[in-house]
């Protein structure tokens, strides 16, 4: 049995380390045939990004023999198998590129370049006449670079070591040197071409970085250069035409939304299914609702970091972080205005909200709401669920991997104390009722006031404003549970929809619970309606075992309950009421 790729995405030691592979080699007669100058193709992190990447570099590069590793493999049965291994290819990838400072961020890149330098000056060796003008500028740029990360002292590593000019020009001059040599256009590949920006945005400097290094060093390249065969990028999203691609007219963006290149980022649910297989494992509701629900040009996709490292678990937990993007939306959801999180908030509570949405822009450049929509899109933290034109668009929460990093933003915005948290759940779960009722009426009191003051003056329904919003308190609350329970929202049970399932893991250990909330004047009669619902709709039949129902009811910062505890057998009806 082929080895599980987990930390591996280099399609070469992929194919020749024997490790489990899914072909998406028809993405490359894909690049051939539509063959624009310059491209950019958005996906979030760890949806196979590199790995197609590399794929493109081996295929392409004369440099290389790739003929064992695309044996068997669906390109070599296509009219393009005759141009393996047949042009130039320069390869970057700036997915490991970061720093304190614009100085500190500029020298990773360079030592990026200084790889490709090294691989070239190797191919020219011996092969051209160093003194010849016209690769003067490569070698006097080789070597500035190359002398540079040979002698760094260590002292100075918060110190600039390469000359900025220096850096701006050496991808146009890497490219002509190239062209030159091989008398043909070469391909550059650049693979997370938006990390180096996202890090000085979360350092401060990016607008500073962007307007002089970045889009000279960019732009140089791609803009006019006549030595540039065809450029692809890969990225999280796509920075504003006005900064580092203006007057790049041949440019060309492939959104999570566009079907071109959609089968390629990602597994569909016939890979899934029989990678799921491979590995002795079927394809279960449980895994669809933890691990699938994006759609990418209308294809159904699942996670594939998520499935592979299930495959090698065997265990449902939130595997996908988003290491590199998670800060930077853990941060603007924070310091979103109020109407960005009443949306946001209706979203986790209902599974979708409509919005105004913009794909063609960087919310790094665009602070607003809606490109930060378009940023949680293009992050694999939503996806599209309808497309009305006009920048609208219906967006929905794609699987429960994700609902787990929502509640904890919406902890954290709440400013909820986690020793706290974890002592109601444990009074909850132990059917000790009473501590339950008075540390969430503390809570309450703490919190709910002022995370919803923003409601009262909307003129819209009162009580459905308010009962979402300590709807949508607890959800958040809730946090303090993953790994014990999964916590559902509105979800579709029996006669209706419940307001919050907590389904036990361990139902041997801890009841599943079900609660509905009311809110109004009078609680008492209110948290009995409650309680009432819960059976009328038959919101238990999805249980099995012990169910604690809880009808929650609220005035303001008064709260009162009323529960039940059942036992539901495994046909989904009442076997004894406790």
């Amino acid at each position: 049995m082929a080895t599980l790729p987990i930390g591996t995405d280099d399609f070469r030691e992929i194919r020749e380390g024997d490790y489990y592979y899914i072909d998406k080699t028809l993405l490359i007669k894909d690049f051939i045939t539509y063959k624009n100058k310059v491209a950019l193709i958005t996906r979030p992190r760890r949806f196979g990004k590199t790995l197609n990447m590399t794929m493109l570099r081996e295929f392409f590069d004369l440099t290389k023999d790739s003929q064992a590793i695309f044996d068997g493999l669906a390109i070599m049965g296509t009219e393009y198998a005759d141009q393996l291994n047949s042009k130039p290819v320069i390869y970057l990838t700036f997915k490991n590129c970061s720093g304190a400072n614009i100085d500190d961020l500029k020298d990773a890149m360079a030592f990026e370049m200084v790889h490709e330098y090294d691989r070239f000056a190797t191919e020219f060796k011996g092969k051209i006449d160093t003194e010849n003008l016209s690769y003067f500028a490569f070698y006097r740029t080789y070597d500035a670079l190359k002398a540079v990360f040979e002698s760094r002292p260590k002292d100075q590593l918060s110190k600039s070591l390469v000359d900025t000019g220096l850096f701006k020009n050496s991808l146009r001059i890497l490219i002509k040197a190239v062209s030159m040599f091989y008398n043909q256009h070469p391909i550059l590949l650049i693979d997370e071409y938006d990390q180096p920006l996202i890090n000085a945005h979360s350092k401060n400097f990016r607008e500073k970085f962007s307007e002089e290094i970045y889009a000279d060093f960019l732009g140089g390249a791609l803009k006019g250069n006549e030595h540039l065969g065809q450029n692809l990028l890969t990225g999280i999203q796509r920075i504003a035409k006005e900064s580092i691609f203006s007057k790049l007219n041949n440019f060309v963006v492939y959104t999570v939304i566009d079907e071109m290149y959609a089968p390629y980022f990602g597994l569909t649910e016939a890979e899934t299914k029989v990678a799921l297989e491979y590995v002795g494992l079927a394809l279960t509701d449980d895994i669809k609702r933890y691990y699938d629900g994006y759609l990418m040009g209308g294809i159904g996709i699942y996670n594939p970091w998520s499935i592979l490292k299930y495959m090698f678990k065997q265990k449902l937990e939130p595997f996908w972080l988003n290491t590199s993007t998670n800060a930077l939306i853990r941060t603007s959801i924070l310091n979103a205005d109020a109407e960005f999180k009443e949306s946001f908030e209706e979203l986790i509570l209902d599974g979708e909200v409509e919005v105004l949405m913009n794909l063609e822009a960087s919310f790094i450049e665009l602070e607003e709401p809606e490109t930060l929509w378009g940023l949680l899109v293009n992050s694999g933290y939503l996806t599209v669920l309808e497309d009305f034109g006009n920048e609208e668009y219906v967006l929905k929460i794609p699987n429960q991997e994700v609902k787990k990093e929502f509640r904890k933003i919406v902890a954290n915005y709440t400013g909820l104390n986690s020793n706290r948290l974890n002592q109601m759940f444990n009074a909850l779960v132990n059917c000790n009722m009473q501590k339950f009722l008075k540390m969430y009426q503390k809570l309450v009191y703490d919190y709910v006031s002022s995370h919803d003051i923003s409601h009262r003056n909307k003129g819209e329904d009162h009580a459905k404003h308010f009962e979402n919003s300590y709807h949508m308190f607890f959800l958040g609350m809730a946090v303090a549970v993953n790994g014990m329970y999964e916590i559902t929202s509105n979800l579709e049970a029996g006669d209706g929809r419940g307001d919050i399932a907590m389904k036990s893991l361990q139902p041997h250990l801890r009841p599943h619970v079900l609660i509905e909330f009311k809110e109004g004047d009078n609680v008492k009669k209110l948290k009995q309606e409650a309680l009432d619902q819960i059976f009328e709709k038959k919101y238990y039949v999805k249980l099995s075992g012990k169910v604690l129902c809880i009808g929650l009811a609220h005035s303001m910062k008064e709260c009162e309950l009323v529960y039940q505890e059942i036992v539901v057998d495994e046909y989904g009806t009442i076997a004894e009421l406790a």
